[in-house]
């Protein structure tokens, strides 16, 4: 046994990692020892793997996941030949793109939570109105989880703007119930509507409506919904799904703050 050779314990001090990672690390091929006593079985690294094992930590430490701390690795050990290190930085931005989503969510839900501290559980004035069918095209998407919605939204929006009139009719339709995945379509009502490549025709329904306004940011209209479906729920009104978003105010032109949005639920037991 070579003399530059470090017991795992040794190395674990080094490199300010833990018996148990080490052996961890080991069997993911991502930091594997130098040399394992084939009689004893016990394992050995050499004080130049330190280095790696300080990156894994450092790495863990920014929440890095381990096929990533691997790709970087790879990287950093290769001489650029092969490209391995564009991978590395690639995975790394996809890393930091995954966090500022999440910090923009929690970003997000800190504003909703700060709003329901101000002012109590979220209420609404609600009125029961009669709607008539209304002719629409529509454009749809999917969103991948409910922090989605409004990415899907947006790109909805995006294809039917690009063909909309002035001030046009936009509505959002969206599921009462979510599943693994959360179908979104946005409607431009009203006549003479133009031709948008993949939307399509339709008519919605008319009926009687619970309706209630909220004014704030769209990232808040969740609260809304949540007043409007408490309000049918109490007076034992069955709600009929979509849930209608009727967007009233111009977002380019709008404070967030200042946003109307005019939410909307079909009642099943009022047609």
């Amino acid at each position: 046994m070579n003399d530059d050779l470090l017991s795992i314990g040794q190395f674990a001090r080094l490199a300010r990692l833990s018996v148990k990672q080490l052996r961890h690390y080991a069997t993911l091929g991502l930091l594997e020892p130098a040399w394992i006593d084939p009689a004893s079985g016990y394992r050995y690294y050499r004080a130049a793997q330190a280095r790696d094992a300080l990156a894994i930590g450092l790495l863990r430490s920014l929440d890095v996941p381990l096929p990533v701390v691997a790709a970087v690795l790879s990287g950093t050990r290769d001489t650029g030949e092969t490209g391995e290190g564009d991978s590395a930085a690639a995975a790394l931005a996809r890393v930091r793109d995954d966090l500022e989503a999440e910090l923009a969510r929690r970003r997000r839900t800190l504003k909703s939570l700060e709003r329901i501290l101000a002012t109590g559980l979220p209420g609404a004035e609600v009125t029961l109105v009669t709607e008539p069918p209304r002719p629409a095209i529509v454009v749809r998407d999917l969103a991948a989880t409910p922090e989605d919605i409004g990415r899907a939204t947006s790109a909805c929006v995006a294809r039917l703007m690009a063909a909309a009139p002035p001030a046009p009719a936009l509505v959002g339709l969206f599921p009462l119930d979510y599943g693994e995945s959360i179908p979104v379509a946005v409607a431009l009502t009203g006549t003479g509507l133009p031709q948008v490549p993949g939307a399509d025709p339709a008519i919605l329904p008319g009926g009687t409506f619970a309706t209630a306004a909220h004014v704030g940011p769209y990232d808040q209209i969740s609260l809304t919904a949540h007043a409007l479906l408490a309000w049918c729920a109490e007076r034992g009104h069955a709600p009929a799904g979509p849930l209608r978003e009727a967007y009233v105010s111009d977002p380019a032109t709008t404070p967030p703050e200042r946003l109307v949005t005019h939410l909307m639920i079909r009642l099943e037991d009022e047609e």
